[in-house]
């Protein structure tokens, strides 16, 4: 497989593409006034302690205060992860009770590891992890792990006793999947740089007052060739010469191997457009996926979980259908691999593939979906098909979705995805005309509405208001008025000029009140 890596930089965004045999599979954007924050470091100050959510708020100077778990108040020193997060042991091993380790006001050292989204906080923890090219450490550890990923077993065993001979005596260490064969110059230069870390840290936090950032993890171009930019990757592209020589100083001390593959795009169009990664963001923004031969997937964020639905399409195959079903379902299990990574999402995501009868084919399905899943980076965990032929799976949420990112709330809908219909709005003001004619007794009435709702009214329902107009003795006459949203209106009584809905509405009040 051919691995790339495509970076647009500008001034104000930078966009980092990453290729899989020339296809786009993930994405990242990082705009100059919200830059990422997952791995800063910060001196917060207890905001608030949750005895009931075991749980406490710090204020680590930013808009909303973060949310710090009992559990992420300590390392843990069983089994761990690149990342330095525990993956096992959590449940069996002692956690302190939030109130009983902190009280407001009280200063604490926490790194973000997971950005604000939506509406909450950043997810905090007390238990620091830097990562380094070969190394994660973690100051409150005192263990050596290595990543599952290294699976020959002397490789493990030599990694091991190379660090153990050249590490300090305090923090913790896990050698990361990049650190497979590398010699021990490379170990020796990765502990010494985390160790350096450790104390500038350590040191700042002495020099500042509560709340205030203390380190501040690497950009987000280093921070991915430090994390992605290995040997299977086959060239690294970008059109900036700035962020080029930096990238290469970065890479000299670091990786100097890798040197020759980073490459100064030097061509006339815009480099997303030549890598023809343009369309691919546009195509992020749709509900829709379109599939090689014409099946199609649905992508449905909500507030629990997404949504992802398969459909045959114009695929009608050429066998009998039970083929033509598990054609679509292989492909569609392709495509839920490549999207997930290509929009970040995460959270719960529920998968419904059409339905099947042979039980074979649905493993067959099941195992495609698993086996390119391998491919992403982020920690996932897939459940079998359901009773309701459903897949159910979870997927590490670390910053927004791209959709978020890229999108705001929708100000004319209200993130609703609708609006009411004419037919509903032209009943509505009828309605409301009968009533308004009832209590005010007016007889010179003008409606106000959208032009596009004026337009319907005058001519699909002139019937309607005429009827209206005979069954109340009313002159009524439509106006439409560009600058009302299509669910607003208002009627106005021609005689004092008043807008009779507000009107209605106190003496409605007004009388329910008594």
């Amino acid at each position: 497989m051919k691995k790339e890596i495509v970076i647009n930089s500008s001034p104000h965004e930078v966009r980092i593409a990453m290729l899989e045999d020339g296809e786009v599979v993930e994405l990242l954007l990082e705009n100059a006034d919200s830059k990422r924050i997952v791995g800063n470091v910060y001196l917060g100050k207890v905001s608030s302690v949750k005895p009931g959510l075991q749980a406490a708020f710090i204020d680590i100077g930013l808009e909303r205060a973060g949310f710090l778990h009992a559990s992420d108040l300590d390392h843990d020193d069983s089994q761990t992860n690149e990342g330095g997060s525990a993956t096992r042991g959590r449940r069996s091993r002692f956690v302190p009770n939030i109130q009983d380790v902190l009280k407001v006001g009280d200063p604490i050292l926490v790194q973000v590891t997971k950005e604000p989204i939506s509406t909450k906080g950043p997810r905090l923890t007390a238990d620091i992890s830097l990562p380094g090219r070969y190394l994660v450490m973690m100051p409150k550890g005192r263990h050596i792990g290595v990543s599952r990923k290294i699976e020959d077993r002397q490789e493990r065993v030599r990694l091991k006793q190379i660090l153990q001979t050249h590490r300090s005596d305090e923090g913790a260490f896990i050698i990361r999947t990049a650190a497979e064969h590398v010699d021990e110059n490379g170990i020796r230069q990765d502990v010494e740089y985390l160790s350096g870390l450790v104390r500038k840290i350590m040191a700042a936090r002495d020099e500042v007052q509560a709340p205030a950032l203390v380190h501040e993890d690497v950009g987000m171009v280093v921070g991915l060739i430090r994390d992605i930019f290995k040997e299977d990757t086959d060239r690294l592209v970008i059109d900036d010469k700035d962020d080029f020589q930096r990238l290469v100083g970065y890479v000299k001390d670091f990786a100097p191997e890798l040197k020759g593959r980073i490459q100064l795009y030097k061509g006339d169009l815009p480099i997303f457009d030549q890598f023809n990664i343009e369309p691919e963001i546009r195509k992020t923004l749709d509900k829709r996926v379109w599939m090689k031969k014409g099946g199609y997937l649905i992508i449905e964020p909500t507030e629990a979980l997404v949504s992802i639905d398969v459909n045959t399409g114009r695929f009608t195959g050429r066998r009998n259908q039970e083929e033509t079903i598990l054609q679509t379902n292989m492909l569609a299990a392709r495509e839920v691999a490549r999207q997930l990574r290509l929009r970040d999402v995460g959270g719960i995501i529920v998968i419904d593939f059409i339905d099947m009868e042979n039980e074979g084919n649905k493993k067959r399905v099941f195992n495609e979906l698993k086996q390119h899943l391998k491919r992403d980076r982020a920690r996932h965990k897939v459940f079998q098909v359901s009773g309701l032929g459903l897949v159910e799976m979870s997927r590490q949420r670390v910053r927004p979705s791209l959709l978020s990112q890229v999108s705001d709330p929708c100000p004319y809908c209200h993130e609703t995805g609708k609006v009411l219909s004419m037919e509903t709005m032209s009943n509505r003001i009828e309605r409301l005309v009968h009533r308004i004619a009832i209590v005010f007794r007016e007889k010179r009435l003008q409606i106000q509405a959208s032009p596009v709702l004026a337009l319907y009214m005058l001519e699909e329902r002139p019937g309607q208001f005429r009827e209206l107009s005979r069954n109340f003795d009313l002159e009524l006459n439509v106006m439409d008025d560009a600058s009302l949203h299509v669910e607003e209106f208002r009627i106005i009584s021609l005689g004092s000029g008043k807008d009779l809905i507000a009107e209605f509405e106190k003496k409605t009040r007004g009388a329910g009140g008594r």
